[in-house]
């Protein structure tokens, strides 16, 4: 074993954007092997949990290769359209609680409500992304949402609008882009702005969280106010069908979800630069008689070692990583090497 100190300049430092596929099945748009892809858990619907969200599968849950892509939920800022938690304490419910954690997380207070574009609305709808799929964070202009109310209703194609500013929005929670209507990331053709006609977006696309928040007003006007009658209810028995299925079940008729991921990789390139007078001599032992001498004379004038693997430590000698080479290679007084060391975090 050869030891060699590296130059400052022998090492470099580069970082590079990946996209990909946010679903776990590697494909930009949310199908399965039978071409459906929304599926929820009717056990986990059945638990407490299940008045808070869904997660949604893009196989039957039961399925043990089943992975949750997402989950959606509903909120409503004074606690209408779920059951309280105790018939003593009125709109203290499962929907304020969602409506005040993404408040939180978006705007990071107490007091700041849900608007868009001018447009208020007491109640959302939510898509979070699953952390695994959304990686570092989701990548602007690949949100594409098809909804659609179903039976020949209207159908609303939803997208963010990052191709159509020029100026990019923060919040608490990061980067924020308006949602409208249209497509890879640019409103639809024919429309003044992607908004409804009430001159509200239709939500919030926060790709730094992986999380879209769905401005509850627009979705449930009617089709020619912009939006798909989801049939929100406000009440709070909870005999009625819970509102956050009622959003799964027209992501579900809708049946097209595309989204990608983005993540920055950052490398270390180690250059390690194996001149010709050095690491000729084998360091095995074995090549020593017990007097010190080369046991092959052949290796005196004109000796040959093979290159196998370059090792790095650091300055106490602790070896820190392994590179191996793809085959031997052959290394003797005529021969100069560079090896390229990639480390990846």
């Amino acid at each position: 074993m050869s030891f060699k100190r590296l130059d400052p300049e022998d090492i470099s430092i580069s970082a590079e954007s990946i996209v990909s596929p946010a679903w776990s099945t590697g494909a930009v748009e949310l199908k399965d092997a039978n071409g459906t892809g929304f599926f929820y858990s009717a056990a986990q619907a059945a638990q407490n949990s299940g008045q808070f969200y869904y997660n949604v599968y893009h196989k039957v849950s039961t399925d043990p290769t089943s992975v949750v892509q997402f989950s959606v939920a509903y909120g409503h800022k004074t606690g209408l359209g779920s059951p309280n938690y105790n018939v003593s304490e009125l709109n203290k419910s499962y929907s304020r609680s969602i409506y005040g954690q993404y408040r939180n997380l978006v705007f990071g207070d107490e007091d700041t409500d849900f608007t868009f574009q001018g447009q208020t609305s007491d109640d959302i709808y939510v898509i979070s992304i699953n952390r695994a799929r959304y990686k570092e964070k989701l990548f602007p202009g690949t949100f594409n949402l098809k909804l659609d109310s179903g039976s020949g209703g209207p159908v609303l194609y939803l997208t963010d609008n990052s191709n159509d500013v020029a100026t990019v929005s923060y919040v608490d929670a990061g980067r924020v882009y308006d949602i409208i209507s249209g497509s890879n990331g640019t409103k639809r053709v024919g429309s003044a702005n992607g908004y409804n006609t009430a001159g509200g977006s239709y939500g919030k696309f926060l790709p730094d969280v992986g999380v879209i928040i769905l401005n509850g007003a627009a979705l449930n006007a009617n089709q020619a106010n912009g939006g798909i009658s989801i049939g929100t209810t406000l009440d709070t028995s909870g005999t009625l069908r819970k509102n956050h299925e009622r959003f799964f079940n027209v992501i579900k008729t809708g049946d097209s979800f595309k989204l990608q991921s983005e993540e920055t990789i950052s490398s270390n390139f180690v250059f390690i630069r194996v001149r010709n007078s050095e690491f000729n001599y084998s360091t095995n032992p074995s090549n020593i008689t017990s007097s010190g001498e080369l046991r092959h004379d052949v290796m005196i004038n004109s000796p040959q070692a093979y290159i196998t693997a370059v090792g790095l430590y650091n300055d106490n000698n602790d070896l820190l990583g392994v590179a191996k080479l793809s085959r031997p290679l052959l290394k003797d007084f005529t021969k100069e090497a560079l090896v390229r060391i990639k480390l990846d975090y």
